[in-house]
C-alpha cells in the first residue's frame, strides 16, 4: 500500500489549485500580440480592396473570454493478503492504481461588424477640427496631417481623389504645409481650448518674438491663408470659407476619403491594369521642391514577402508594406489611431457571455 499512499501524497495537494493565475501573462500577451496583427492586416486588406473598387468591411474584436477546465481522477484497487496453496504457503498481493486527466481550453471570442450607424458615424463623419488640432498638438507632424485629413484650408485645396479622376492640389498648399511644420518643428505654435456658451472654441495661436526664419513662414502662412499677418491667434473652425481674416476654415475629411486618398497611391500589378481590373497609380504632384512623395508606400509581389511589417493576399498577389520603411510604417499606424481616436459615440453594448467554470 506504500505506493498507492505515495502517489495520493503527490496528487492530493493539487487537488484544489488554480490553473487561472498562470495564464494571464501567457494570455494577454498572445492575445494582445494577435489582434494587432489582426488590425493591421484588416486595414491593409480595405486599403487594397478599396484600390479595387471593392467595398470596405470592418470586423471589431468585442470581446475575448479564454474558458479552462482541467479534470482529474483517480482510484485504488487492493487486495488483503492471502496465502497460495503451495507447500510452504507463500503470501500473495495485488493492488491496482489509475489516475486520469482532461484539460480543455475553450476560448469565446465576439465580432462586431461596423455597420449601419455606426459605419456612417465612423466612416463616413468628417473629422473633427478639434481632433486635427490635438494630434497636431501631441506632435505628429502637421504637414503630414494636412495631406491626410483636410481638403482645404480657407479655401486653398488638397489633392483630391475622384472615382473616375485624380485632381492635383493647389500648388499653395505644399508650401502652405511646409511652413507650418517648420514653426511647428521650432515649438512656437499651439492650441488653446475657450470655452464660450458651454461650447469648446479652438485657436491656433503663434507666439511672439519668433527667430527670423520662423517669423518668415508664419508670415508665408498667413499670407496664403488671407489672414491678418499682425494677428497671432486665429479660430479654426470647421467649412470651406473663413468669416474674417482672423479664422481658419478647415474643410475636413472623412476616414472614408483618407482611405480613398491613401488607397490610391498603392501599386498595383500591370497586369491588372491592362486588363481593367483596376485604373493606374496616379502620379505624383508638383510641390515647391520638385515631385510630391507618396504619403505610403504599399507595394505588391508574386509571393509573400520575407521581410514585411504587414502582408494581405489579393487577387493572386500580396501587398505588403516594407518593414524597413519607417515613413510608410508610421504613417499606417497613424491611420489606425486616427481611425479609433475619431469615433464618437456609443458602442453597441457587447454580448453578456456565462462562462462556467470547472475543476
Amino acid at each position: 500500500m506504500r505506493p498507492v499512499l505515495l502517489l495520493l501524497a503527490l496528487v492530493g495537494p493539487t487537488a484544489c489549485g488554480s490553473i487561472g493565475p498562470d495564464t494571464v501573462t501567457r494570455d494577454r500577451f498572445d492575445y494582445t500580440g494577435a489582434v494587432a496583427e489582426s488590425w493591421k492586416s484588416q486595414m491593409l486588406l480595405n486599403l487594397v480592396k478599396i484600390r479595387y473598387g471593392d467595398a470596405p468591411v470592418f470586423l471589431d474584436v468585442g470581446q475575448i473570454v479564454a474558458g479552462y477546465a482541467f479534470q482529474r481522477s483517480f482510484s485504488a484497487v487492493g487486495n488483503a493478503f492471502t496465502f497460495s496453496g503451495s507447500v510452504p504457503p507463500l503470501p500473495t498481493s495485488s493492488f491496482g492504481v489509475a489516475a486520469g486527466g482532461q484539460y480543455n481550453d475553450s476560448p469565446t471570442i465576439t465580432y462586431s461588424p461596423l455597420a449601419g450607424e455606426r459605419f456612417a458615424r465612423s466612416m463616413m463623419m468628417p473629422i473633427p477640427p478639434s481632433a486635427i488640432l490635438n494630434v497636431i498638438q501631441a506632435g505628429f507632424p502637421v504637414d503630414e496631417v494636412l495631406r491626410l485629413t483636410v481638403q482645404s484650408v480657407n479655401g486653398v485645396d488638397n489633392r483630391h481623389v475622384g472615382r473616375q479622376y485624380v485632381r492635383p492640389a493647389s500648388p499653395e498648399f505644399y508650401v502652405l504645409a511646409r511652413d507650418l511644420y517648420r514653426v511647428q518643428a521650432s515649438g512656437d505654435i499651439g492650441v488653446r481650448v475657450d470655452r464660450v456658451d458651454k461650447e469648446d472654441k479652438l485657436n491656433l495661436v503663434f507666439r511672439p518674438n519668433l527667430a527670423a526664419a520662423v517669423e518668415n513662414a508664419r508670415f508665408d502662412v498667413a499670407k496664403i491663408l488671407g489672414l491678418d499677418p499682425a494677428a497671432r491667434e486665429f479660430r479654426v473652425v470647421y467649412g470651406a470659407v473663413p468669416a474674417n481674416d482672423k479664422e481658419i476654415a478647415l474643410l475636413t475629411r472623412s476616414i472614408l476619403e483618407v482611405l480613398v486618398d491613401l488607397s490610391s497611391m498603392i501599386t498595383v500589378p500591370e497586369a491588372h491594369v491592362m486588363e481593367y481590373r483596376v485604373r493606374p497609380t496616379p502620379g505624383a504632384d508638383l510641390g515647391p521642391e520638385g515631385p510630391i512623395a507618396p504619403l505610403i508606400r504599399i507595394g505588391h509581389a508574386g509571393d509573400r514577402p520575407a521581410d514585411a511589417f504587414v502582408a494581405v493576399p489579393y487577387r493572386g498577389y500580396w501587398f505588403s508594406i516594407n518593414d524597413r520603411d519607417i515613413a510608410s510604417k508610421d504613417l499606417f499606424s497613424f491611420i489606425m489611431f486616427l481611425f479609433t481616436f475619431v469615433e464618437t459615440g456609443t458602442k453597441e453594448a457587447a454580448p453578456i457571455l456565462t462562462i462556467p467554470t470547472t475543476r
